[in-house]
């Protein structure tokens, strides 16, 4: 899973990577003309992981990941030109989800040139250059399509995805991102390749200043709804789990304040010292852990495991995906050949103490290649290639 972090210059979105990944990438009030990402890997806190590997004793213990890209800051009408288009496009569509950075915070040589914080604006200037940069691809495809149809070069194929091109084009021009819209398994594998932007989940992440931080809930309220209250689609299908229509995201987008220069220098701090000054600020969980956890939630994944005296390793997936998935996520060869998943849960065996016991209760299963699995099983697959 990997996450970029795009806003508008100097929303501090090196500062709030620094915090999230413990590095030390270069931060600056006034632009260094890097165009470069900075890319830095997480691991994702499980206490179950931890717990597991108390029990296991292995070689190894690895936690699943999140890899944060860190872009360079977007400028208004970047979608005609700048971030979202060319190169930048190239490196922002990679990104499973995208989380918006939003400036709170106040410094004189920042504010000399752009303003005073004003995140809702900010905000709206980001989802719509979003929206613009997709219509851009949106309308050049439509173009393309039409052009074969006139030279007589029709498909079933390039028939249906003019008519979801138009729609796409129709509501990216009324304002709807792309990810509200309620489309059929086959359109999503129709625009899949296209990795559009608004088709992506977001998250919004609020970098304030300590004075700032915690002390404005309606502004974690506004930046929500404002987020969210796009128009709504009119011609999309009504959601029916056997029609096989789905939604990209049917939830609004969760927002999560930082206070970023502070976090960033916690990261760099010991564990000991950290808790401390996090205390102080009265910051329960640290960056890495709110974002990761949101982060989670808001792409729709859970964690499966395998363990043994080898390795303890949590694994991520969709929910909703199958032990066929689930193994093939492991190794394709265990996908190719699979058998059956032996199954149970991290709760019973550590409530249980040993596999063992997990036996003699009648808690362990063996689960066909159509299983979905649940956060929190325990997978070993047999397979045979």
């Amino acid at each position: 899973m990997n996450i970029g972090l795009i806003g508008l210059p100097k929303a501090g979105k090196t500062t709030i990577f620094n915090a999230l990944t413990g590095q030390s990438a270069e931060t600056a009030d006034y632009d260094t003309g890097k165009v470069e990402p900075n890319v830095g890997i997480v691991p994702v806190a499980d206490e179950r992981v931890e717990k597991l590997s108390a029990l296991y004793n292995p070689r190894k213990t690895i936690h699943a990941t999140i890899e944060f890209i860190d872009f360079v800051g977007a400028h208004q009408g970047a979608a005609k030109g700048g971030l979202f288009s060319g190169e930048g496009m190239a490196l922002i569509k990679t990104a499973d989800a995208l989380a918006l950075v939003v400036r709170n915070f106040s410094n004189a040589t920042i504010e000399g040139l752009y303003g005073p914080p004003k995140p809702l604006k900010d905000l709206e200037t980001i989802l719509d250059e979003l929206i613009l940069a997709d219509q851009v691809v949106a309308e050049r495809r439509l173009e393309r399509i039409r052009q074969d149809h006139q030279r007589g070069k029709k498909t079933p194929q390039t028939l249906a995805e003019e008519k979801l091109m138009e729609r796409i084009v129709e509501v990216l021009g009324a304002g709807i991102p792309i990810r509200s819209l309620e489309l059929t398994s086959e359109e999503l594998k129709l625009i899949s390749g296209y990795k559009f932007l608004t088709a992506k989940s977001i998250l919004i992440l609020l970098n304030s200043d300590e004075t700032r931080y915690g002390k404005d809930p309606n502004l974690l309220q506004a930046l929500t709804k404002n987020a969210w209250d796009a128009p709504r689609d009119d011609t999309q299908k009504a959601h029916s789990p056997q029609s096989g229509v789905q939604a990209f995201q049917n939830a609004p987008p969760p927002v999560i304040e930082f206070a970023g220069k502070f976090e960033m220098e916690l990261a760099q701090l010991d564990p000991s010292e950290r808790e401390a000054f996090m205390a102080d600020m009265g910051i329960r969980e640290s960056a890495r852990s709110r974002l990761t956890r949101a982060a989670y939630e808001a792409l729709g994944y859970i964690s499966f495991f395998t363990v043994g005296e080898d390795e303890v390793r949590a694994w991520t997936l969709r929910k909703g995906e199958t032990a066929l998935e689930a193994a093939g996520t492991i190794h394709s060869d265990l996908a190719r050949g699979f058998i059956r998943a032996e199954c149970f849960t991290v709760k019973d065996l550590l409530e249980l103490g040993s596999e063992k016991a997990v036996k003699d209760k009648g808690l362990f299963r063996l689960e066909g290649k159509d299983y979905i699995v649940q956060d929190g099983d325990i997978l070993h697959i047999r397979f045979s290639v």
